[in-house]
């Protein structure tokens, strides 16, 4: 069945509703616009399930900043994607590098076939494409946990989104973008969405610097497990649309893409668990398991409509290995980046898009009928090459761009990054927030001074010389 082609003369909007049916060209394929619009509903989870998994990850006083972030970025990007964002990233006539302004607004953009694929109206790839720069930089602001403000953290948001995001989604994925046309493979995102979020996240904690108690390490540990395990099922949940609904078209190939996702998800469990286990000393993790979860995702995000399910599996497992080996990585290069953004994201999606120069295969991307895609694995190997340029070429562009933002907004006035020290030690939500809490506070406080009152009238009346009651009491 043939594919809906864009029709010069009748323009973006796909003609004039008064005159002419415009849905009449997708009579015969709409069942594919139906499948992408239920993927786009799916993918919507994923905006919560971030700030579920960050605010669970984060210390207690500081976790209800992050559930807050999750909306307002999603209010900030969409809006942004609205005025400028879609434009600069799919107008028809962009260049190599970025788009112009010819859809501003949306303007124009209705029932025509979208330029990501034929089957769809251009209006329901601009919704679907949305969720991507929503999701992208709702990773990316993780980079600034427990000590970045909230106002400029959106507007670095809306900044980050149209010079960072835009770009390098262009030249991704628009059919004028140089990297498109290299071409390096990228199915769902490991580029602009991973590799991108991950070292803007490792620029906005750089320029942050540390947390001022950053050497008290017990108390980084993740207040909340089962906030963690909640917002990593909504993630999974989300993504699974998130690789199948690129394919743009209900195929076989999308329904491959999904089966790709499940696996790497479930294998990189397993990666991280093994490796974990040993490094603690046979002792397991909830946080480790999620942790693997999404590390399975981040590697199948750019190979998942092109590898075989072997090779999915082996994605999977290997990128979590990896990731979790480099557990220690930003204490090794002395980065106050603990939510593991740019280990998961950045790393992971390196990997991960390395993995696919060489796996990807014409027998997985032909399922769609069209695509036709080749790695090493198929005697196409000038495609690692093309991978690692794509790599080389969004790692370095998004944190040095990254951090040029945010090093002018520290100097501008009402824009600067960093909390307060009293306002950071305190606890950003008490701050912040009128009358909100994570979990409730005064029952917590009343039963640590209880227990800590029983502590106290244990211990014997006269304590070891060399050591003070307080000592003792320390929980």
């Amino acid at each position: 069945m043939s594919i809906p082609t864009y029709n010069e003369t009748l323009g973006s909007a796909g003609g004039d509703p008064h005159k002419m049916d415009v849905n009449a060209i997708y009579q015969n394929t709409g069942y594919h616009m139906v499948w992408v619009m239920a993927c786009t509903a799916v993918v919507w989870p994923i905006i919560p399930g971030i700030g579920l998994l960050y605010g669970g990850l984060a210390r207690r006083k500081a976790s209800l900043a992050l559930l807050w972030q999750s909306f307002l970025v999603s209010g900030v990007i969409s809006f942004q994607w609205w005025f400028i964002g879609y434009t600069l990233t799919y107008s028809r006539s962009a260049g190599p590098f970025i788009g112009n302004f010819d859809n501003i607004g949306l303007r124009g953009v209705a029932a025509a076939p979208s330029i990501g694929s034929g089957y769809i109206p251009e209006v329901l790839f601009a919704i679907f494409q949305c969720f991507f720069c929503v999701a992208t930089v709702q990773i990316m602001i993780g980079g600034a946990l427990e000590r970045g403000r909230l106002v400029p953290s959106l507007v670095f948001a809306f900044i980050w989104a149209t010079v960072v995001y835009a770009p390098v989604a262009c030249w991704t994925w628009n059919a004028s973008g140089w990297l498109y046309n290299l071409p390096s493979l990228d199915y769902a995102g490991g580029g602009p969405v991973h590799v991108a979020s991950g070292f803007g996240a490792l620029a906005y904690a750089v320029v942050l610097g540390k947390r001022t108690d950053k050497q008290h390490k017990q108390k980084h540990r993740p207040h909340n497990v089962t906030m963690v395990f909640i917002g990593t099922c909504f993630i999974w949940f989300g993504w699974l649309c998130f690789n199948g609904g690129s394919t743009l078209n209900a195929t076989v190939r999308a329904m491959y893409a999904m089966f790709n996702t499940n696996i790497a998800a479930s294998t990189g469990i397993l990666g991280w668990v093994i490796t974990d286990y040993f490094k603690k000393g046979g002792k397991f993790s909830v946080v480790s398991a999620c942790e693997g979860a999404i590390a399975g995702l981040v590697g199948i995000t750019p190979a998942a409509g092109y590898v075989p399910y072997w090779a999915a599996a082996l994605i999977g497992f290997v990128t979590a290995s990896c990731c979790a080996a480099l557990e220690e990585v930003t204490e090794w290069i002395k980065i106050d980046e603990s939510l593991d953004v740019f280990k998961l994201h950045g790393l992971g999606g390196l990997v991960g898009s390395f993995l696919t120069g060489i796996f990807a295969t014409s027998d997985v991307s032909l399922l769609d009928g069209f695509t036709e895609a080749s790695g090493a694995i198929d005697g196409n190997a000038i495609q690692i090459a093309h991978q690692l340029a794509d790599m080389v070429a969004i790692s370095a562009y998004s944190f040095v761009v990254s951090a040029i933002i945010l090093f002018a907004m520290k100097y501008i006035p009402g824009l600067s990054l960093r909390v307060d020290e009293s306002v950071e030690i305190g606890g950003l939500d008490s701050h912040e927030f009128y009358q909100e809490e994570v979990g409730d506070w005064s029952v917590m406080n009343k039963t640590d001074n209880n227990m800590l009152g029983s502590m106290m009238i244990s211990q014997p009346s006269t304590p070891p010389q060399g050591t003070s009651v307080a000592e003792k009491t320390v929980v």
